[in-house]
């Protein structure tokens, strides 16, 4: 949604329709990018599985048995990643795209990374591949290695022009699905909605109407509070950023401003300078008390 405010006030000839419309849309592409990453895992454990096949035919021309604990062993056989194999939506989704196919050279690479990771070699040392240690280390993988992976932003671009910005969100997304995933989950289990309700739905919708109608409102606010900083010389972004959270300070009054703040504040420790979210929870925090103060603001 950010983005895409962000770009509505770059260019307001869009109508609304359009604008709604490309809100959708761009919903529809992060839920796609959300399997898309969900299936990388599942990728690696099939490359892992492949070659330990391999390592095994190797094994048997020379009359030997392949015994004990090995990277590939443990990658083709993790836990977590066969439930996520198994799961019929990623499966379908698997069906549709191509998916990780047309990424060999990237597929080896990032195995190469996931199994010479210290925590990787780590768990292989401790011998524990009970459900919940299988989880955790690709859960820690996934953090370090992939989060922030520039490599992969690269061939995320390749594929959508869309997918580079809801990273950091759909990142989220994705960390969160792991952890849902336990011993008991089936095939037929939801992976989390693009929206958790239809509440969450109208939400959405309505905060972003509301925060292009609302935007000489917000602004007025904005600049009348910006001490210490002329209005024309802040960011767009952080503008943004503060005119979503002030349409969501006024338009809903049982949210209430912590939870506000905080999420805000994370939108710009994503996509505004490191000095953004201090400057942003100030000045949010003086229009606020000003609101409240002329009654305007009731929580």
């Amino acid at each position: 949604m950010l983005q895409l405010v962000y770009a509505y006030y770059q260019n307001e000839s869009k109508t609304m329709d359009v604008a709604e419309k490309e809100l959708d849309f761009s919903l529809n592409k992060a839920y796609e990018l959300y399997q898309y990453l969900l299936n990388l895992l599942v990728e690696l454990r099939r490359y892992g599985e492949r070659k330990l096949e391999a390592a095994q035919s190797r094994a048997q021309r020379f009359g030997r048995e392949m015994e004990g604990v090995s990277a590939d062993r443990q990658m083709a056989r993790n836990k977590l990643l066969l439930a996520m194999e198994e799961n019929k939506t990623l499966a379908e989704y698997r069906e549709k795209k191509a998916a990780w196919e047309e990424e060999p050279q990237y597929i080896r690479s990032l195995y190469t990374a996931f199994t010479e990771d210290e925590t990787f070699r780590l768990y292989l040392e401790v011998g524990d591949f009970s459900f919940e240690a299988d989880r955790e280390v690709i859960r820690r993988l996934y953090k370090t290695i992939l989060v922030d992976n520039e490599e992969l932003d690269g061939i995320l671009e390749s594929h959508s022009l869309y997918w580079n910005d809801d990273r950091p969100v759909v990142d989220t997304f994705v960390m969160k699905s792991i952890k849902r995933f336990t011993e008991d989950s089936k095939p037929e289990d939801p992976l989390l909605p693009i929206y958790d309700s239809e509440n969450d739905r109208i939400f959405a919708k309505t905060l972003f109407r509301e925060t292009l109608l609302r935007k000489e409102q917000t602004q007025a606010l904005i600049a009348q509070n910006c001490k210490g900083w002329e209005y024309n010389r802040l960011a767009l972004m952080d503008v943004v950023v503060m005119q979503i959270a002030l349409t969501e300070m006024l338009v809903f009054a049982e949210i209430p401003l912590s939870v506000t703040f905080s999420e805000y504040l994370d939108l710009a420790r994503v996509y505004s300078t490191p000095r953004s979210p201090g400057y942003i929870n100030g000045l949010l925090d003086h229009i606020a008390k000003k609101l409240q103060e002329q009654k305007v603001l009731l929580k």
